[in-house]
């Protein structure tokens, strides 16, 4: 299973004002495991950074203005992200809207809803009424954050990624039993008193009719006394 972590820096808050993505980054998980493949590009937002936003993400207009806009990156991100079963994003909804927002201005169809998994909704649902920022989930979980002065898109995506593991079961993803989209559908789904039951549907045969025909002929020959007679 191939899983994007991902995070994007903004201007401000809405792209309806005229705000726009200045940062993305994102990491791949092959299995839940890190492959060291990333996604990192500075955007150039076609207008000034507000003096908040250069505070928060460090980043200048002076250092952005060389930077390509989303147009010229848009079809390498999508590239890195296409093959992927989900997309991890700590508040989502923020980052979707502008992602879908820019992806829509150059007629791509939006992120479906489906592939992605939003971390603060998982912590939420773990860690009722407990702070479930980030930086909050790090020190829950003993995560080394202290490099994170700034906001920055990939570093933030590595970060996430340890905080993804640790919600849905920490270093050993093999007992987590797929419980990020099982929690995403609810905390009854991830229930630990998870048992394994039957299929809902039956794995459909895999033999070809030569097969089919080869197997018929070796029973065949085997004699009305062997073992397997009449078993088809």
């Amino acid at each position: 299973m191939r899983e994007i972590v991902m995070d994007t820096e903004t201007t401000g808050l809405d792209p309806s004002e005229g705000h726009r993505i200045v940062e993305i980054g994102a990491v791949e998980l092959y299995n839940h495991a890190p492959t060291g493949q990333v996604f990192h590009r500075y955007i150039n937002p076609g207008r000034p950074m507000p003096p908040e936003a250069q505070e928060i993400h460090g980043l200048t207009d002076a250092f952005l203005r060389d930077k390509p806009p989303f147009a010229a990156i848009a079809e390498e991100f999508l590239a890195f992200i296409d093959s992927a079963d989900r997309l991890v994003i700590h508040n989502a909804a923020f980052d979707t809207k502008f992602l879908n927002f820019e992806l829509s201005a150059l007629g791509h169809p939006p992120i479906a809803e489906a592939r992605i998994v939003d971390t603060l909704a998982l912590a939420r649902r773990r860690f009722p009424g407990a702070p479930a920022s980030l930086d909050a989930l790090c020190r829950r979980f003993g995560i080394d954050n202290s490099a994170r002065t700034k906001h920055g898109a990939l570093l933030d995506s590595e970060i996430l990624a340890e905080v993804y593991l640790e919600l849905i079961g920490g270093r050993q993803p093999v007992f987590a039993l797929e419980s990020a989209r099982d929690e995403a559908a609810g905390p009854a789904a991830a229930d630990a008193t998870w048992r394994p039951g039957p299929r809902p549907r039956e794995i459909p045969p895999r033999l070809t009719p030569a097969e089919e025909e080869a197997h018929r002929k070796l029973i065949a020959a085997l004699g009305e006394k062997a073992l397997w007679s009449g078993s088809g």
